[in-house]
């Protein structure tokens, strides 16, 4: 029997209103929208088997736009493709009520809760793992769209989340609008993805049919950007700052800049360093 290939695409948009660039200029997040769309229906465009999902997360919480269960009401657009026009309708409005329930009366977190839309999307590729048909060969991708600074008090939760998606054959994909994410990008090198921070906003749907559409197993014969040299630094636990050389804790691994008597995480009491006894220098002998 042949067997069928689907190649699963999960986008994460990142919409947090704190964002820089959004701050500046409310109108880059409808671009970034549109870009989204198009890129999305250009993966479904390729190959009928193709399957897609699109998450949105930021400051509270995340969620699916796409699929929906009521998907299928949507009427068709003429002289538009039927599961196209599915997607933008449903893509827009499940938006717009995230949006809209963003909490106004408190303030705006600057942290984008990206580990927790990753670990929704490896939960929702594992379902499909065990749904899918006799002979259906599932090879599932992640893209994550943001333009927030990197967050290094989800180091965890990133680290669970990119060994996780190593061991299930899930490819992180990250597209960075704004800054360097270092996190994001030893997720890209763990799983074997792209990461690219693109150096014009106006571009970003080129950037994205260019660097992130192709399917994996084509991507060595394109000419993509050159890898940059990966910072693999860790992040501390009491600042959140990334460290060079630190303390480890024995027994639950927390990496902490400074030395502490007590593990901060699970609360282990360590013995205080003494000083380090000087060697008596022995005397030669005549």
């Amino acid at each position: 029997m042949c067997e069928v290939e689907t190649n699963l695409l999960i986008i994460v948009l990142d919409v947090n209103p704190a964002q820089r660039i959004v701050r500046q200029e409310t109108r880059i997040l409808t671009q970034c929208l549109d870009s989204t769309i198009v890129f999305a229906n250009a993966h479904l465009m390729q190959s009928c088997n193709n399957r897609l999902a699109v998450m949105t997360c930021h400051g509270h919480g995340c969620k699916f736009l796409y699929p929906q269960k009521n998907s299928s009401d949507i009427r068709q657009i003429d002289g538009q493709y039927e599961k196209f026009t599915v997607v933008e309708h449903t893509v827009r409005q499940q938006l717009q009520q995230v949006i809209n329930e963003i909490p106004i009366d408190k303030p705006l977190n600057v942290e984008s809760l990206i580990s927790g839309a990753l670990s929704m999307a490896l939960c929702y590729i594992s379902r499909l793992e065990h749904e899918k048909v006799p002979g259906e060969k599932l090879c599932p991708r992640i893209l994550v769209i943001s333009a927030s600074s990197d967050s290094a008090t989800q180091y965890m939760n990133y680290m669970n989340i990119f060994f996780t998606a190593q061991k299930m054959g899930v490819i992180l994909d990250v597209c960075s609008l704004d800054q360097e994410l270092t996190l994001l990008e030893q997720g890209c090198d763990i799983t074997g993805g792209n990461y690219l921070k693109i150096p014009q906003l106006a571009g970003l749907l080129q950037y994205l049919l260019w660097v992130f559409l192709p399917d994996p197993s084509v991507r060595s014969k394109l000419i993509l950007p050159p890898p940059v040299k990966v910072d693999y630094r860790a992040a501390c636990f009491c600042h959140q700052d990334l460290v060079d050389i630190g303390y480890v804790c024995s027994v639950c691994l927390s990496i902490f800049c400074k030395f502490s008597p007590i593990c901060t995480t699970c609360h282990t009491v360590f013995k205080i360093p003494g000083p380090i006894p000087m060697k008596i220098k022995k005397r030669k002998k005549l």
